[in-house]
């Protein structure tokens, strides 16, 4: 008889708006100590210094991460000018100074050239990984951390304000392992200066946004009160674009047991619908029971539905 987990099955996400002092894991940590769940993740790290959107699995949620992980997001941030810190950001150690102040004109000339696809170096202290180790944690033993550049994108940057020569505040739409640091960093060695950032704040992650998330404090004044439900948002919001199937109870009991099973032609041209030819096979479908209850997701392959990711919302 295996063990029973600790804490309840409670499934779904919450989306909070942490403050600048807590780390990631810290508000995941008190999260999961509000709801007293057995299980936690959350959907893309924010360094201490960063505020705004942390969405947090819990428990079966936890399966849908990599699609809130792969979705594209929205940050606000200001970078600093004349100074290279070690960590790209203002907890580093300045390491190179420089009196140019780019003007708003060199700027905006040079923005093209910073969006879209780009070839970028992560920050020595972030969280990739160098044989198993996270970056950041050999750095802070002294380490000389080499970390190879990889393709990103920027979908759009706006400059937004120059309140003083010496900053200059920015919104960015990104893509998947985009490092604003790393942005401003090489920005700034564009326009003949260095750079880092001083303050940045996510405001959406896919379907999570800044304007529907609960402060951190305010969710730990509903530690272990059944009000903290009002704020569990339904294990699908992280599906946001994924096509959607209801199914019957026998193929709801077919696919959580890691059965495949038979399309219909009118579920077919359902979740079909908009895509072209080439986009059909191993489609990945979210299927879910007549009353919401989701089931599994699938891929479309050879006119089946097969699961490849099942949720189980037993006790635990």
């Amino acid at each position: 008889m295996g063990r029973r987990k600790k804490g309840n099955p409670v499934h779904g996400w919450v989306v909070i708006d942490k403050p600048v002092g807590v780390t990631s894991t810290q508000a995941v940590a008190i999260v999961k100590h509000v709801f007293e769940a057995q299980k936690a993740g959350h959907a893309g790290t924010l360094d201490p210094m960063a505020t705004g959107v942390l969405a947090v699995a819990l428990g079966e949620a936890t399966k849908t991460v990599p699609y809130a992980m792969d979705a594209e997001k929205t940050y606000r941030f200001t970078a600093s000018w004349g100074e290279a810190r070690d960590s790209d950001d203002a907890e580093g150690k300045v390491i190179a100074t420089s009196d140019k102040r780019p003007t708003r004109a060199e700027i905006e000339a040079i923005l093209p050239a910073f969006t879209g696809a780009l070839s970028q170096t992560p920050p020595v202290y972030s969280a990739v990984k160098v044989e198993g180790e996270r970056a950041y944690d050999l750095a802070r033993e002294g380490e000389t951390v080499v970390l190879e550049p990889r393709l990103v994108l920027v979908r759009q940057v706006r400059l937004l304000d120059m309140p003083d020569p010496d900053h200059a505040e920015f919104e960015m739409h990104c893509g998947k392992g985009t490092y604003v640091r790393a942005w401003v960093r090489d920005l700034a060695m564009a326009l003949g200066t260095y750079g880092h950032v001083s303050a940045l704040r996510r405001s959406r992650i896919g379907a999570f946004r800044a304007e529907d998330a609960t402060p951190l404090e305010t969710l730990k004044g509903f530690m272990h009160s059944p009000a903290a439900f009002e704020h569990l948002r339904p294990l699908s919001t992280a599906l946001d674009g994924i096509p959607a199937l209801a199914v019957t109870g026998p193929d709801a009991v077919r696919l959580r047991s890691g059965n495949p099973i038979l399309i219909r032609p009118a579920q077919f041209a359902r979740i079909t619908e908009g895509t072209s030819g080439d986009d059909l096979q191993g489609l990945t479908v979210f299927c879910s029971t007549g009353e919401g209850e989701p089931v599994a997701l699938v891929t479309l392959e050879a006119g089946e539905l097969r699961p490849f990711r099942v949720f189980n919302f037993g006790t635990g």
